[in-house]
């Protein structure tokens, strides 16, 4: 039976890359975005993350072409950068809702399938931004934090029915996601270091791991029986997550306030 994959944000960056390569490896790829199209070998829904009835019709979609899943990637996402003190609280109920909640629906929406079938893979894309919280992005890392959480105790939750859970942490990754995230000016004349905290951020960014990286690390993660809940992607960001094991914390935070001041 040919094994079936449903990604979220496949229309571009690590998605793209992603849905390419399970499709060149024969899978059946059903990818879900609000902009996108059918390309060879991925099959495109129209899907709003955010929104919870948005989700739920695009997997009975699925699922009326399919009988079955294999794995399923939550992997839609966004940034905003600028100062807590400054940032529209509507800037940050929006990147909850599109980065944490939006994995929240996917999940509700596929599992009375899954368990029905009592099989599959689920598996989210967070960030080494969960881990090392990233000023003037931190809601963006508060996001991904709260992904890292819920996939653990979703891991557990969803033992009885053989669905595994993981997490994928990626570092910088050159993608469109920079050019894509939404900077706000407000406060900047009081938070003088921001801007230039915000443009180191993306020159890391875009001098970062290419996507098709990331899609090789999800695909072996998929194919593994028995997968770690989480994972990082990048030799050297292994290295800081492990140094924020070992050191202080207080030290580990400084480190990350010089790199980016």
């Amino acid at each position: 039976m040919t094994r079936t994959i449903l990604i979220t944000g496949g229309s571009s960056g690590i998605g793209l890359s992603t849905a390419k390569l399970f499709a060149d490896r024969g899978w059946i790829v059903y990818e879900l975005s609000r902009h996108g199209s059918d390309s060879e070998g991925i099959n495109h829904i129209a899907c709003d993350v955010s929104n919870p009835e948005s989700v739920q019709k695009a997997v009975q979609e699925v699922f009326a072409r399919t009988n079955h899943l294999d794995v399923v990637i939550s992997n839609a996402g966004y940034g905003i950068s600028g100062p807590i003190e400054f940032t529209d609280i509507n800037d940050a109920h929006h990147q909850f809702d599109v980065n944490f909640f939006g994995a929240v629906h996917l999940t509700q929406a596929v599992l009375p399938y899954l368990r029905q079938q009592g099989y599959g893979h689920i598996i989210f894309t967070s960030s080494v931004a969960a881990v090392l919280s990233i000023p003037y992005q931190a809601f963006y890392s508060a996001t991904k934090a709260a992904i890292n959480a819920y996939a653990l105790a979703l891991h557990n939750e969803l033992r009885e029915w053989h669905i595994k859970v993981s997490v994928l942490m990626p570092g910088d990754v050159a993608t469109g996601f920079t050019k894509a995230r939404k900077k706000d000016q407000a406060g900047a004349e009081i938070y003088t270091h921001m801007n230039a905290a915000v443009s180191a951020m993306e020159k890391d960014e875009q001098t970062g791991i290419a996507s098709s990286r990331m899609a090789k690390q999800l695909y072996a993660i998929a194919q593994k029986k028995h997968p770690h809940p989480q994972y990082i992607g990048g030799g050297k960001y292994k290295i800081f997550c492990l140094l924020d094991r070992l050191l202080p914390k207080h030290l580990v935070n400084w480190i990350v306030g010089q790199l980016y001041s």
